[in-house]
């Protein structure tokens, strides 16, 4: 089994202030983030192979979930928002490139950032290196919201426009089974199910899934 859990970061100040806080320094979890990493601490226990943004955010959720030494891996960092970050969102939103972001990431360039294509590929090149390295095992990688949902999207073979339809909240798991040819998707933006079943590969079923 190659079993992927992708854990957003808990809840964080900035989340909580409704600010865009992208790769800002001095960004923490708040008490409801630090109870949310706390709580993955039990049903993550049997996972071995841990990796983590760079950011504190992400650094902190990992610590908080079990995973002290848990490996940096610049890929999943967040998207460089450059000149928007630190931004409140609401004033954001009043900008004429939010429609873009929402309609159309695939063609939008942050002011003094990067664009949203290369976030995906970093993102996804990043994963694909998880897998390869941990053939046949579980691991989890704890990063942000966007490139969870551009992972989940690349795994689904959505196109990366219609990414931003997903929904990954803070302190949200997602699952993805990449020991088949094409990945199963298992969780998405969801609490991970404390049994050890989601560690174990299952086949597609006709019908859906019996449990």
């Amino acid at each position: 089994m190659s079993i992927l859990i992708l854990v957003r970061h808990g809840r964080s100040t900035a989340n909580a202030a409704g600010i865009l806080a992208g790769r800002a320094d001095g960004v923490d979890l708040d008490e409801v983030g630090r109870r949310q990493a706390t709580s993955l601490a039990d049903v993550l226990r049997d996972v071995r192979h841990a990796y983590t943004s760079p950011i504190a955010r992400c650094r902190q959720t990992a610590e908080l979930a079990g995973f002290p030494g848990a490996t940096v891996l610049d890929g999943l960092s967040e998207c460089d928002y450059g000149d928007w970050t630190g931004s409140k969102l609401e004033a954001l939103a009043t900008e004429a490139l939010w429609a873009r972001v929402q309609a159309e990431p695939s063609a939008v360039e942050f002011p003094g950032g990067e664009t949203m294509l290369a976030m995906r590929e970093r993102t996804v090149a990043a994963v694909a290196g998880i897998v390869e390295s941990h053939a046949g095992e579980p691991a989890v990688a704890f990063t942000h919201g966007d490139p969870i949902k551009a992972i989940i999207a690349d795994a689904l073979a959505v196109p990366f426009d219609e990414f931003q339809r997903l929904d990954v909240p803070p302190g949200s798991a997602s699952i993805i089974d990449f020991s088949r040819p094409k990945p199963l998707v298992r969780l998405v933006g969801g609490a991970v199910d404390p049994r050890p079943s989601f560690l174990v590969s299952k086949p597609a079923t006709v019908g859906g899934s019996v449990g």
